[in-house]
Parts: structure tokens; C-alpha cells; sequence
């Protein structure tokens, strides 16, 4: 395995994988329009005035024929209006209440500023590694945070850019690993903060939300009428016009969730790759293999695992070093992290030849010696 195309390829994975996101917005929009032309579209009034249904199922009608039916310009746009708006607004309310720095959502999950604990030596050893892969990567030192009481082995960085980010590691990473395993784990941090990754993670998180807002509009929409709309229906005339707006609730319901399952799915994809290049780039900043396959084979024969108790961890689950959850389940597909064995066979299998590569490349960079 060539280690810097290693690197690379975790790179256009990524930019596909988001370029997949707009095609998931984008087919969120088309299918609910489709849902809604039959019922608000020119399509309904074809079917009022002309009695098309008739000619379309018996099959009399032309490809372009049956496209006019379904073609309202003014619903699509109003859709995508719609849509669009719900996503950003969503996304927007979201990230900025992660925008705030490493340090806010460091506490949000519980983590606790190095500088505010008493004096052990597990927390100097944090420190002085924080420092020693901050000069390895050349980023500025970032605050460190340490979530207690967690006995499994993770770790996680976040904030918009290496000017406001923090690197937290549980409690269970500072008494299981050793020192150079704890430097591989930083190393892998550190990965993220140098590549970018912590301002896409926050964007994952927005535009998950945002799209599930979408559902959760069509969850109220469905709620007050269901409830509200009960006496309306029966001394009103207006019950055709509450059941089509119970539909578009439904469909709004329906939409947001399917679209919301595919956004996991990307965001499980986007984040696959992007801890295969900080496992490679852990390996760059350490020059040691055995410190980053250390770590992950105690994640795997610990109880505990990479598990994180913390209320909050599962929205922010693609930002930590291990996987959450105690074991793989069914969706496994959707899992945030590659599976250990994965990590590991990366890693293990060519040490030596990833240590040569760095160093080969390292001279080239260098030029030649005056």
C-alpha cells in the first residue's frame, strides 16, 4: 500500500460522498414533488377537465403527453423553495449552535478542561503528547479536555478551525493506553484538525438536521390537524381542502425521514474514509505503526470498547476515534468507523513499507542538501 496514495484516495472518496449529499436534497425534492403534482399540480386539473386518467391507463398516452401532465413548473419551484429553506434554516440553527469552538462542544459532552483538573500524571503525559503532535503537525496546541468517567477507549476533536479547536480523550484512553498508543490516538486527532475534517463534521451534523426537519415539519403539520382539524372537518365544508394538507403533512413526514436515512448513510461514508486518513496520517505524525494498532486492539479486546455514555454522543458519533456503541448491530453499514479489523489490516500489514514511503517523500520534499 502506497501511503500518501492511501491519503489521497481518503480524500476523493470524501469529495464524492458530498457531492452525493446535493444528490440526496435534490431527489428529496423530486420525489416529493411527484408525490404532490396529483394532488396540487396541473395534473389534478388534467385529471378534472380532460379525463386523462382514462387515456393514461388505457395506455393512449404519449411519453411527452403524460410529461406535460406531469409538468408544473410553479409546484417544482415552490417545492424546491420549500424544501431548501427548511434544510438551511435547519442546518443554519444547527451549526450555529456548534459554532462556538472545540472548547463548547468539548463540554457539551461532558469533557473537562486539563487546566481546571489536580495534578496527576496521567494528565501530564496528555499534555505533553497534545504538544509533541501539535509540532508534528504544525498546528497551533489546542485545548484539551478529558471526559470523565468513561471507561471506554476514544477520543474526538472539534471547532471550525485549528484556531479554536480542542482534543478530549476519555478517561478509559488515559488508563489503558500506553504512551506511545496514546500518541497514536492523538496523532489521529490531529489528522482532523490539520485535513479540515472538524469544520465538515459540524456541516454534517447541520445538514443531517436539516433534513430531518423536514419530517419533523410534516410531524407537526400532521399533529394539529389530526387533533385540531377533527372539528373543522365535521361542521365545515373545507374537508377536502384538511385531507390534502394532512397528505402534504404526511408526504412532508414520509420525505424527511427516507432523506434523513440517506444522509446517515453518506455521512457513515464520508467518515469511513476520513478515519483511514487520519490513521495514515497518526502513522506520519508518530513515524510508529505499532502505537495506532496497539490502540485499536485494546479497543477491541476491552468490555468497554470504544463506547461513550455521554447523552449526546451518538449525534456527534462520526467525530470520535472508535465507535461509539458497545458492539457492531445489524446496521453496521451505517456505522461511522470502519471495522477494527479493517483499521488494523491497514496498518499492520505494511508498517515498514509506510515508514520507507515517509521517508522517501520527506527527502524529496526536502530537495537536495547544500
Amino acid at each position: 500500500m502506497n501511503f500518501f496514495e492511501h491519503q489521497d484516495q481518503a480524500r476523493r472518496a470524501t469529495s464524492r460522498l458530498v457531492g452525493l449529499f446535493c444528490l440526496a436534497v435534490a431527489l428529496l425534492i423530486g420525489v416529493l414533488y411527484l408525490s404532490l403534482v396529483p394532488v396540487f399540480g396541473a395534473y389534478a386539473q388534467s385529471m378534472e377537465n380532460l379525463n386523462a386518467l382514462d387515456v393514461v391507463v388505457a395506455g393512449g398516452a404519449a411519453p411527452g403527453e403524460l410529461f406535460l401532465l406531469l409538468w408544473d413548473p410553479q409546484l417544482l419551484l415552490g417545492v424546491t423553495i420549500a424544501v431548501l429553506s427548511i434544510v438551511a434554516l435547519g442546518s443554519t440553527y444547527k451549526t450555529m449552535s456548534l459554532a462556538a469552538g472545540g472548547s463548547k462542544v468539548a463540554e457539551s459532552l461532558g469533557g473537562v478542561n486539563i487546566l481546571e483538573l489536580p495534578d496527576d500524571p496521567r494528565y501530564t503525559v496528555l499534555r505533553n503528547v497534545v504538544e509533541e503532535m501539535a509540532i508534528a503537525s504544525g498546528v497551533p496546541v489546542p485545548s484539551t479536555y478529558v471526559l470523565l468517567g468513561e471507561p471506554g477507549i476514544n477520543a474526538f476533536a472539534a471547532g471550525w478551525s485549528a484556531d479554536d479547536a480542542a482534543v478530549a480523550v476519555t478517561e478509559g484512553a488515559l488508563d489503558q493506553l500506553s504512551r506511545d498508543e496514546l500518541q497514536g490516538v492523538i496523532g489521529h486527532e490531529f489528522s482532523h484538525i490539520l485535513n479540515g475534517d472538524m469544520r465538515l463534521n459540524i456541516r454534517l451534523i447541520g445538514v443531517l438536521h436539516g433534513i430531518l426537519l423536514i419530517g419533523l415539519t410534516g410531524r407537526i403539520i400532521l399533529h394539529g390537524f389530526a387533533f385540531g382539524g377533527r372539528r373543522r372537518r365535521s361542521n365545515s365544508k373545507d374537508g377536502g381542502a384538511v385531507l390534502a394538507i394532512m397528505l402534504f403533512g404526511l408526504l412532508l413526514l414520509i420525505a424527511g425521514y427516507v432523506g434523513w436515512w440517506m444522509g446517515q448513510l453518506i455521512k457513515a461514508g464520508i467518515s469511513r474514509q476520513r478515519e483511514f486518513l487520519a490513521d495514515a496520517s497518526a502513522v506520519q505524525f508518530t513515524r510508529n505503526t505499532d502505537g495506532m494498532v496497539g490502540a485499536l486492539k485494546k479497543i477491541g479486546g476491552l468490555v468497554e470498547g470504544s463506547s461513550v455514555e455521554s447523552k449526546r454522543a451518538e449525534e456527534a458519533s462520526h467525530m470520535f476515534f472508535g465507535r461509539i456503541g458497545l458492539k457492531a448491530n445489524w446496521f453496521s453499514f451505517m456505522s461511522t468507523h470502519p471495522p477494527l479489523e479493517d483499521r488494523i489490516g491497514r496498518l499492520d500489514a505494511g508498517a515498514a513499507q509506510l515508514l520507507e514511503q515517509m521517508e522517501q517523500h520527506a527527502q524529496v520534499t526536502a530537495g537536495p542538501s547544500a
